[in-house]
């Protein structure tokens, strides 16, 4: 005689347990969720959610607050300054930038990535990623030169001989075009998100959490993209989607 137990059902003689049916899918779940965890693409990065109200004040006026620290950020990437006077003109430029042919040279013809060169490319990223979330208005923390603050942004130094192709740096801007196109879109839409957290910090003082998680996934497809095509830290293609 067939038995019935709390949560399962017979039919035509196969008694199926609902219960067991939840617990597979369950471990299934689970499964996915740890080998996504245990396999994550090689470029990190995540903010903290500021679960607090946020400064009113510097969010109301966060474009001209920023100025400062963008400048700063400038003479470190790069930045070229140019202004008239008279019949004359003046430029300035800043040193620095994230390294590409440098490290493309290396690879190519060295098998080698400079450890400083590394770390050189992934601390003014960090640093740039700061400042781009205190813009987003993701953390009313004014940016800091040296500390990390709540923005998290992390890869693995690769081993070029064995972890990086030497003919690929030839030809990754060139494979990263269809992600460039992408971002031409979500960037533009992250815009518009946080010009609507703009106003709704200056109402609520909090940071919509959809549009929060919105831009911090801009953000890391930027950052993918970059750490494929330009720092060239790895040879694993970025995947189009905003979650790790």
């Amino acid at each position: 005689m067939p038995t019935f137990w709390p949560g399962s059902r017979e039919k035509h003689g196969d008694v199926t347990s609902q219960r067991d049916v939840s617990g597979a899918t369950a471990a299934s779940c689970s499964i996915i969720d740890m080998t996504t965890q245990e396999n994550p693409y090689p470029v990190r990065f995540s903010v903290d959610y500021p679960d607090r109200p946020l400064d009113r004040a510097t969010t109301a006026f966060r474009i001209f607050v920023t100025v400062p620290i963008f400048v700063v950020l400038a003479t470190v990437s790069g930045g070229i300054w140019q202004w008239s006077h008279g019949a004359g003109r003046t430029s300035v430029a800043g040193a620095g930038g994230l390294l590409f042919f440098g490290p493309l040279l290396m690879i190519l013809f060295r098998r080698k990535y400079p450890r400083w060169w590394f770390d050189w490319n992934l601390e003014l990223q960090r640093f740039s990623n700061r400042v781009a979330a205190y813009l987003a208005l993701m953390d009313d923390r004014y940016p800091s030169t040296t500390d990390h603050q709540s923005v998290h942004l992390d890869y693995d130094y690769p081993d070029a001989a064995h972890d990086l192709n030497r003919w690929l740096p030839l030809v990754k801007i060139f494979l990263a075009i269809p992600h460039f196109i992408v971002l031409v879109f979500l960037d533009v839409a992250a815009v518009v998100m946080v010009i609507v957290a703009w106003f709704a910090i200056l109402l609520t003082g909090r940071y919509p959490r959809g549009i929060f998680g919105y831009v911090q996934g801009v953000i890391r497809w930027n950052n993918r993209v970059i750490g494929y095509a330009v720092t060239l830290v790895t040879d694993q293609y970025p995947p189009f989607r905003l979650t790790r």
